[in-house]
This record gives C-alpha cells, structure tokens and sequence, in this order.
C-alpha cells in the first residue's frame, strides 16, 4: 500500500479490516514508528480523526507535528498558473513539497465546498497532495471519502460476529448541509462484508451512482428497518440538486420506537451527532457509537504501520 485515500489503495482490504480487528482484541504497541514522523495537514475542524490518528502514530514510537491551515499558516493558492497578487500568499504546491519533507507520512484532512461538484467529485486539494508530496499520504477524510472511518465501521461492524447481518445506511436529519463523503466510503467498503445492505433516504438524496450502483434503494424508512442488524445513520445533501437540502415531510430522526422494528439492531454513528435531531438521546446512549470512535485508533494504526512497513 503506497497512500491510503481509498480502498482502491488497498490490495487486501479483507485483510486490513482484520488487522483492526486483531488491534481490537488484543491492542498491541511497536516501535516500527521510531525516529519517524507523521505530518497531519487540517484545512477544517477534527476531535475524532486528530486524535484517534495521532494517538495511532504515538502507539507506533512515531512523532508527531500538526498543522492547522486556516490558523496556523498562509493563504494557500491551489489553481496552477495564477498570478498572485491577491490574499493567498503559499501556493499548494510549494506547501507540500515543504511539509513532506519534514515527514515520513503525510495525512491530510480536506472538506468539500458543497457548491462546486465537479471541483469536489474532482478531489482537487487531495489529489495536490498526492502529486506534491514526498512521501505516502493518508486522507484523514476529503471532499467526497473518509476511508478512516469507513475502515472502522468496517471493523466494528464485523466485530458484532452477526453472521451475513442486515445493514441499513439511513439518511437522517442535520440543520446544515453536509457533504456525502461518509456515506460514498461506506458505500464502497461494506462490499467487503457478507451482509445486505440497504440504503434509505428521501426524495432528491440520492447518491452518485459510483458509490450507490448496486444497492437496494429505499425512500421508506421503517420499511428498511425492518429485520434489521445494523442501523448506520448519517446525513447527507443533495448530490443532484449539489449541496441543496430538498424539503422532507417525514420524520426521520431514529427514535427507540423505530429501533423496535429492528433485529435488535446496533446503532452506528460517525459522530459527532446532533442529539434529538439525527437520533434520540435513548438510541444514542444504547448504541456502539463510543466503541465506534474507539476503534478509530486501532484503524488509523493498521494504516500507518502498513504505510511504514514498506517505506
């Protein structure tokens, strides 16, 4: 594995998922990180990845140093050929040809503008990264994935030992919009599980095609919860109508009386969640969200010592 930005960077993601596993069982440390340093790159806010990442790495002997662009460095200029004469005093390119050389990894953490899908879908910052840098690159989440999480979820999925579970992807409400970059990469992994999946969401939330190609689609919640082993929640915008949030008359916020319709479902959340607004306080105390972000750590550390292993 030379970089970690999706699963196509994986050549045995089987594999990889049972390394965390393996760390979830029995969490071991090395010194295969020693006098090694990983280079985490933050262009928007973290609690779970910045720490889960950094304490992965510390696990592993490594140091690290962190980076925050919108408070701790210049204006970054990404078009190529641009004069600058404006407010962007760095340009992407010289930033991380200067950065990877400080380091022996380099994660970077990016958002999308939800205003500019093809700019977006194109992973614009990302992919500078992977052009510039010296070294491997790890996506702590871009514009449209965030493998890290989806490896966990992974994991802590098979971790349940429900054998070929159900398991609903469901759309639920957040006051702001918020991009699809969770639910494309848990589109991508779980093909790596024996489990049906169904995804459920409202009119006008469909999911690129790339990532929902292939799975059953519902617009009925409660039908979808139906029997189910696995309840991942997690709000989305508009992918079509890019950023939009399309009017939704239902109720969606997962309730304990929808939870009921369930195979005494697992609930799942990235976080961080909006309390009585994506799922009740009563389904969010009851659920595996807290062995979830836990299993954070062990995921970023199979990562990173996979990426050092071949250095």
């Amino acid at each position: 594995m030379k970089n970690f930005t999706s699963i196509e960077d994986v050549p045995n993601p089987k594999g990889l998922i049972q390394d965390v596993i393996n760390l979830i069982d029995q969490s071991n440390h090395s010194t295969i990180g020693k006098e090694k340093t990983l280079g985490m790159v933050f262009f928007n806010p973290s609690l779970r990845t910045r720490l889960s990442t950094q304490k992965a790495a510390q696990n592993l002997g490594m140091e690290v140093i962190v980076l925050n662009i919108d408070k701790d460095a210049w204006n970054v200029e990404f078009e190529d050929g641009t004069t600058m004469d404006g407010d962007s005093q760095e340009h992407i390119r010289d930033a991380v040809k200067v950065i990877s050389s400080y380091c022996d990894l380099l994660a970077v953490r990016t958002f999308a503008s939800l205003t500019n899908r093809q700019q977006d879908y194109e992973e614009r910052e990302l992919q500078n990264f992977l052009k510039h840098s010296s070294v491997p690159v790890i996506s702590m989440e871009s514009a449209t994935l965030h493998p890290l999480q989806s490896l966990t979820d992974m994991a802590t999925i098979v971790h349940t030992n429900i054998p070929k579970p159900k398991v609903v992807l469901s759309w639920a409400p957040h006051p702001k919009p918020l991009p699809q970059a969770v639910a494309n990469s848990f589109l991508e992994w779980v093909t790596e599980l024996q489990a049906e999946v169904v995804v459920a969401h409202p009119k006008g939330y469909e999911l690129s095609e790339k990532f929902a190609a292939g799975y059953k689609v519902t617009h009925n919640q409660q039908e979808a919860f139906k029997n189910a082993d696995i309840i991942y929640a997690k709000n989305w915008s508009s992918y079509s109508d890019y950023g939009a949030r399309p009017a939704v008359e239902e109720n969606w916020t997962i309730t304990s009386e929808l939870m009921q319709k369930t195979n005494q479902a697992q609930f799942m959340h990235c976080l961080p969640i909006r309390r009585n607004v994506v799922a009740t306080d009563a389904v969010i105390d009851d659920s595996l969200v807290y062995q979830q972000a836990k299993n954070r750590e062990y995921a970023a550390q199979a990562v990173i010592k996979n990426l050092l292993e071949v250095l």
